[in-house]
């Protein structure tokens, strides 16, 4: 279903299956009603006394998009949609609404990985596709830090073990912006900074890693991997959850890291950029190896994702964009990210139809190199 009338070859291409280039894993356990309920923000508290996370844009979009999914009336009551939810059980509301969303690969980020979600594998098999893996770098480096004893062993088992881990994957991935800013000094740091600083390290290897010598040493070090297996990496940029600082997100302040990688080729890819995304489109406008999305933003504002997407769409190249939902502990932020993606790219579509700007195969063209061609091409799929 589309929002607008469009001629058949830009709803088919519209419509078409589309590559969910950023994902995590969904539960597989029954929840209860207030652990959906954080499941449904970014936020990492309960809604405040008298109040429910249901009284959001995400949380109306579930009770409209989601609830016929589930045989439900659109708008059914939270209580009843819970209900439902839990008579089905979570194998088939996952299914249903994996399938629904129309994703025919899922490339998903295992950082997060956990018994109670589903693996990249399980994910394919659910919604009824391809699955590959992207793999955190933050992950990568704990796991070291952990067995490494010394500092030269730790720069050389970090050096491997990504190495090991992207022959199997289809990219690379960091939250250097939950951990420092993105606003890092771009420079390769120096061996001897990086040995003293694994030296601090490993005197408490448990903690996360926020260093920002190791951090960048980190990021190199994937760039390197990368570079050598022809593979992407990924920058979590925008909108998120409490523990980011969100003028620190913004993609601009890589401006300098993002040169810098221009001559080795290695394509960068920003991911939800929301509220930047405008200065996302720059940044992919001006270098010819960077690439965005808007992933969770289009989920979480919902109703007003079209703006969204438009306002990316004011200059952004069409070859320079890609699809995710980003979704994440519920299948349902899988099935409206996809939903809203299509219905917010159907509105841009359709004025620029209406203005004459473009014709209806520029509209189906741009729709299927946004949905899976882009993603196809530069992960290589």
């Amino acid at each position: 279903m589309l929002p607008v009338d469009l001629p058949d070859a830009v709803r088919e291409a519209l419509l078409a299956p589309l590559v969910d280039h950023h994902c995590h894993g969904v539960r597989r356990d029954e929840l209860s009603r207030a652990q959906f309920e954080l499941l449904i923000t970014e936020g990492s508290t309960p809604a405040p006394p008298g109040t429910t996370h249901f009284d959001t844009p995400v949380g109306a979009a579930i009770r409209r998009w989601c609830a016929p999914v589930l045989d439900l009336e659109p708008h059914a009551p939270p209580a009843v949609y819970l209900a439902r939810r839990a008579e089905l059980g979570a194998g088939e509301v996952n299914r249903r609404l994996l399938e629904a969303a129309g994703i025919v690969a899922f490339l998903v980020d295992t950082g997060l990985e956990s018994p109670e979600l589903l693996s990249a594998a399980e994910m394919g098999r659910h919604g009824g596709a391809a699955a590959d893996e992207i793999v955190r770098l933050e992950q990568i480096e704990q796991d070291v830090a952990e067995t490494a004893q010394i500092a030269v062993d730790y720069m050389d088992s970090l050096a491997e073990e990504l190495a090991a881990r992207a022959a199997r994957a289809v990219g690379l991935k960091s939250i250097v912006a939950y951990r420092c800013g993105l606003d890092f000094d771009p420079a390769r740091p120096s061996r001897g900074s990086v040995i003293a600083a694994a030296n601090r390290r490993l005197s408490d290897p448990k903690q996360r890693l926020t260093d920002p010598i190791l951090l960048r040493h980190l990021l190199w070090t994937a760039v390197d991997v990368a570079r050598e297996r022809g593979l992407p990496l990924q920058f979590h940029t925008g909108y998120g959850d409490p523990d980011l600082d969100l003028d620190r997100a913004d993609p601009a302040l890589m401006t300098g890291f993002i040169r810098s990688l221009q001559p080795i080729g290695v394509p960068v890819i920003l991911l939800h950029c929301y509220p930047y995304h405008r200065q996302a489109a720059y940044l992919a406008a001006v270098f010819p190896h960077v690439y965005v999305d808007v992933g969770l933003a289009l989920t979480y504002t919902a109703a007003g994702s079209a703006r969204v997407m438009a306002e990316l769409l004011e200059l952004v190249p069409f070859h320079k964009q890609m699809f995710s939902s980003d979704c994440y502990g519920v299948a349902e932020t899988c099935h409206l990210g996809a939903l809203y993606f299509r219905h917010g790219l159907a509105r841009t579509l359709r004025a620029r139809l209406d203005d004459g700007e473009w014709n209806p195969t520029d509209c189906a063209r741009i729709a299927h190199m946004i949905g899976s061609g882009n993603a196809r091409r530069v992960y290589r799929l």
